[in-house]
Protein backbone atom coordinates (compact mmCIF):
# COMPACT_ATOMS: atom_id res chain seq x y z
CA UNK A 1 0.00 0.00 0.00
CA UNK A 2 1.17 3.70 -1.17
CA UNK A 3 0.51 6.69 0.33
CA UNK A 4 0.32 10.10 -1.42
CA UNK A 5 1.26 13.90 -0.19
CA UNK A 6 -1.87 14.33 1.60
CA UNK A 7 -1.09 10.57 3.46
CA UNK A 8 -4.23 9.23 1.94
CA UNK A 9 -3.69 5.23 1.42
CA UNK A 10 -3.52 4.29 -2.43
CA UNK A 11 -3.58 0.74 -3.74
CA UNK A 12 -1.58 0.43 -6.59
CA UNK A 13 -3.00 -0.72 -9.95
CA UNK A 14 -2.84 -4.54 -10.76
CA UNK A 15 -0.31 -5.13 -13.43
CA UNK A 16 -2.97 -6.56 -15.81
CA UNK A 17 -4.75 -3.55 -15.34
CA UNK A 18 -2.76 -1.78 -17.09
CA UNK A 19 -1.34 -4.43 -20.29
CA UNK A 20 -1.90 -3.31 -23.39
CA UNK A 21 -3.43 -6.37 -24.98
CA UNK A 22 -6.56 -5.94 -22.05
CA UNK A 23 -6.95 -2.37 -23.29
CA UNK A 24 -6.71 -3.18 -27.26
CA UNK A 25 -9.41 -5.66 -26.72
CA UNK A 26 -11.45 -3.17 -25.00
CA UNK A 27 -10.92 -1.08 -27.49
CA UNK A 28 -11.59 -3.77 -30.45
CA UNK A 29 -15.03 -4.05 -28.10
CA UNK A 30 -15.85 -0.46 -28.23
CA UNK A 31 -14.88 -0.15 -31.76
CA UNK A 32 -17.63 -2.73 -32.41
CA UNK A 33 -20.18 -1.42 -30.59
CA UNK A 34 -20.01 1.99 -31.82
CA UNK A 35 -19.52 0.67 -35.89
CA UNK A 36 -23.26 -0.87 -34.54
CA UNK A 37 -24.78 1.52 -33.79
CA UNK A 38 -23.31 4.43 -36.40
CA UNK A 39 -26.44 5.65 -38.57
CA UNK A 40 -27.37 4.21 -41.81
CA UNK A 41 -26.37 5.53 -44.82
CA UNK A 42 -29.24 6.93 -47.63
CA UNK A 43 -27.92 5.07 -50.48
CA UNK A 44 -25.64 2.09 -48.97
CA UNK A 45 -28.01 1.84 -45.78
CA UNK A 46 -26.48 -0.41 -42.54
CA UNK A 47 -23.96 -1.50 -45.01
CA UNK A 48 -21.88 2.06 -44.71
CA UNK A 49 -21.01 1.09 -41.33
CA UNK A 50 -18.49 -1.30 -42.93
CA UNK A 51 -17.32 1.25 -45.14
CA UNK A 52 -16.99 3.67 -41.47
CA UNK A 53 -14.81 0.70 -40.18
CA UNK A 54 -12.85 0.76 -43.47
CA UNK A 55 -12.25 4.28 -43.32
CA UNK A 56 -10.92 4.80 -39.47
CA UNK A 57 -8.53 1.72 -40.11
CA UNK A 58 -6.61 3.21 -42.93
CA UNK A 59 -6.71 6.15 -40.95
CA UNK A 60 -5.38 4.88 -38.02
CA UNK A 61 -2.35 2.76 -40.06
CA UNK A 62 -1.53 6.51 -41.95
CA UNK A 63 -1.37 7.96 -37.85
CA UNK A 64 0.81 5.34 -36.77
CA UNK A 65 2.76 5.52 -40.27
CA UNK A 66 3.10 9.74 -39.54
CA UNK A 67 4.21 9.66 -35.91
CA UNK A 68 6.50 6.67 -36.53
CA UNK A 69 8.52 9.71 -39.17
CA UNK A 70 8.16 12.18 -37.32
CA UNK A 71 9.40 10.39 -34.16
CA UNK A 72 12.33 8.73 -35.85
CA UNK A 73 13.37 12.00 -37.99
CA UNK A 74 13.60 13.77 -34.19
CA UNK A 75 15.77 10.83 -32.89
CA UNK A 76 17.73 11.08 -35.82
CA UNK A 77 18.09 14.47 -35.33
CA UNK A 78 18.84 14.94 -31.78
CA UNK A 79 19.87 10.84 -31.40
CA UNK A 80 17.94 9.72 -28.82
CA UNK A 81 17.65 6.33 -28.66
CA UNK A 82 14.43 6.30 -26.65
CA UNK A 83 12.77 7.75 -29.56
CA UNK A 84 13.90 5.42 -31.86
CA UNK A 85 12.51 2.83 -29.95
CA UNK A 86 9.21 4.52 -30.33
CA UNK A 87 9.57 4.43 -34.25
CA UNK A 88 10.28 1.32 -34.24
CA UNK A 89 7.29 0.43 -32.11
CA UNK A 90 5.00 3.16 -34.66
CA UNK A 91 6.15 1.59 -37.90
CA UNK A 92 5.14 -2.11 -36.93
CA UNK A 93 1.45 -0.63 -35.37
CA UNK A 94 1.01 1.06 -38.47
CA UNK A 95 1.92 -1.97 -40.63
CA UNK A 96 -0.66 -3.66 -38.34
CA UNK A 97 -3.25 -1.66 -39.48
CA UNK A 98 -2.30 -1.10 -42.94
CA UNK A 99 -2.43 -5.18 -43.27
CA UNK A 100 -5.45 -5.41 -41.65
CA UNK A 101 -7.04 -3.02 -44.06
CA UNK A 102 -7.24 -4.65 -46.88
CA UNK A 103 -9.59 -7.41 -45.98
CA UNK A 104 -11.60 -4.93 -44.19
CA UNK A 105 -11.70 -3.03 -47.69
CA UNK A 106 -12.42 -6.54 -49.72
CA UNK A 107 -15.56 -6.82 -47.23
CA UNK A 108 -16.38 -2.76 -48.09
CA UNK A 109 -16.16 -3.99 -51.53
CA UNK A 110 -18.43 -6.70 -51.71
CA UNK A 111 -20.93 -4.98 -49.57
CA UNK A 112 -20.77 -1.59 -51.63
CA UNK A 113 -20.18 -2.53 -55.28
CA UNK A 114 -21.75 -6.43 -54.79
CA UNK A 115 -18.09 -7.65 -55.35
CA UNK A 116 -14.21 -7.46 -55.48
CA UNK A 117 -12.49 -4.68 -57.96
CA UNK A 118 -9.48 -5.78 -57.09
CA UNK A 119 -7.74 -3.87 -59.95
CA UNK A 120 -9.12 -0.65 -58.11
CA UNK A 121 -5.38 1.88 -58.03
CA UNK A 122 -6.03 2.23 -54.49
CA UNK A 123 -6.59 -1.06 -53.51
CA UNK A 124 -3.29 -2.37 -55.66
CA UNK A 125 -1.75 0.33 -53.81
CA UNK A 126 -2.53 -0.86 -50.49
CA UNK A 127 -1.32 -4.39 -51.32
CA UNK A 128 2.05 -3.09 -52.71
CA UNK A 129 3.10 -1.44 -49.45
CA UNK A 130 1.74 -3.69 -47.32
CA UNK A 131 4.49 -6.15 -49.20
CA UNK A 132 7.11 -3.75 -49.10
CA UNK A 133 6.34 -2.64 -45.43
CA UNK A 134 6.51 -6.33 -44.24
CA UNK A 135 9.73 -6.90 -46.00
CA UNK A 136 10.87 -3.98 -44.71
CA UNK A 137 10.13 -4.25 -40.83
CA UNK A 138 11.79 -7.96 -41.62
CA UNK A 139 14.58 -6.29 -42.41
CA UNK A 140 15.13 -3.82 -40.14
CA UNK A 141 14.42 -6.33 -37.23
CA UNK A 142 17.03 -8.30 -38.67
CA UNK A 143 19.41 -5.80 -38.90
CA UNK A 144 18.82 -4.49 -35.27
CA UNK A 145 19.77 -0.66 -35.56
CA UNK A 146 17.59 1.91 -34.01
CA UNK A 147 18.75 4.64 -36.60
CA UNK A 148 18.02 2.28 -39.19
CA UNK A 149 14.89 1.75 -38.08
CA UNK A 150 14.08 5.60 -37.86
CA UNK A 151 15.01 6.03 -41.40
CA UNK A 152 13.15 3.53 -42.95
CA UNK A 153 10.29 4.79 -41.37
CA UNK A 154 10.95 8.28 -42.82
CA UNK A 155 11.49 6.93 -46.03
CA UNK A 156 8.92 4.74 -46.36
CA UNK A 157 6.01 7.24 -44.88
CA UNK A 158 7.28 9.88 -47.70
CA UNK A 159 7.13 6.97 -50.79
CA UNK A 160 3.64 6.02 -49.26
CA UNK A 161 2.33 9.61 -49.18
CA UNK A 162 3.88 10.61 -52.67
CA UNK A 163 1.94 7.50 -54.03
CA UNK A 164 -1.28 8.19 -52.13
CA UNK A 165 -1.02 12.01 -54.04
CA UNK A 166 -0.66 10.41 -57.47
CA UNK A 167 -2.76 7.54 -57.51
CA UNK A 168 -6.11 7.76 -59.12
CA UNK A 169 -9.56 7.50 -57.41
CA UNK A 170 -11.55 5.08 -60.00
CA UNK A 171 -14.58 3.60 -57.53
CA UNK A 172 -13.54 5.06 -54.28
CA UNK A 173 -13.89 8.65 -54.02
CA UNK A 174 -11.64 11.23 -52.25
CA UNK A 175 -12.80 11.70 -48.04
CA UNK A 176 -16.22 11.03 -48.48
CA UNK A 177 -16.78 11.13 -44.79
CA UNK A 178 -15.51 14.74 -44.65
CA UNK A 179 -17.02 15.91 -47.62
CA UNK A 180 -20.50 14.34 -46.78
CA UNK A 181 -23.23 16.91 -45.81
CA UNK A 182 -25.16 14.46 -42.50
CA UNK A 183 -23.00 15.82 -39.28
CA UNK A 184 -24.47 12.88 -37.70
CA UNK A 185 -22.73 10.60 -39.71
CA UNK A 186 -19.00 12.70 -39.04
CA UNK A 187 -20.33 12.49 -35.44
CA UNK A 188 -20.05 8.44 -35.39
CA UNK A 189 -16.89 8.63 -37.85
CA UNK A 190 -14.81 11.00 -35.88
CA UNK A 191 -15.92 8.99 -32.36
CA UNK A 192 -15.10 5.41 -33.97
CA UNK A 193 -11.58 6.78 -35.68
CA UNK A 194 -10.58 8.02 -31.75
CA UNK A 195 -11.61 4.86 -30.82
CA UNK A 196 -9.27 3.16 -33.19
CA UNK A 197 -6.69 5.51 -32.40
CA UNK A 198 -6.98 4.14 -28.91
CA UNK A 199 -6.16 0.55 -30.36
CA UNK A 200 -3.36 1.53 -32.11
CA UNK A 201 -1.83 3.40 -28.72
CA UNK A 202 -2.07 -0.17 -27.15
CA UNK A 203 -0.68 -1.98 -30.30
CA UNK A 204 2.11 0.29 -30.07
CA UNK A 205 2.72 0.09 -26.31
CA UNK A 206 2.64 -3.60 -26.73
CA UNK A 207 5.63 -3.23 -29.56
CA UNK A 208 7.54 -1.07 -27.29
CA UNK A 209 7.31 -3.20 -23.89
CA UNK A 210 8.36 -6.32 -26.63
CA UNK A 211 10.95 -4.86 -27.94
CA UNK A 212 12.76 -2.97 -25.59
CA UNK A 213 16.11 -1.00 -26.46
CA UNK A 214 18.86 -3.11 -27.64
CA UNK A 215 21.92 -3.86 -25.32
CA UNK A 216 24.35 -1.85 -26.88
CA UNK A 217 21.87 1.09 -27.21
CA UNK A 218 21.01 0.81 -23.47
CA UNK A 219 24.84 0.72 -22.44
CA UNK A 220 25.35 3.90 -24.97
CA UNK A 221 22.99 5.63 -22.71
CA UNK A 222 24.44 4.67 -19.34
CA UNK A 223 27.71 6.37 -20.87
CA UNK A 224 26.03 9.19 -21.71
CA UNK A 225 24.49 9.93 -18.43
CA UNK A 226 27.53 9.67 -16.36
Amino acid sequence: MQRNSTGISIRPLRPWATRPALWFAASLFAIFIITLISPEEKVLGANARIVYLQGVWVWAALAAFTAAAATGLIGLVYRRHALHAWSRALGRTGLFFWITYLPISMWAMQTSWNGLYLAEPRFRLAVIFSVVGLLLQVGLALINRLAWNSAGNLGYVIVLFVALRSTQNVMHPPSPILNSDAPRIQLYFMILFATTLLAAWQVARWWHEKEPLPEHATTAKHRSAH
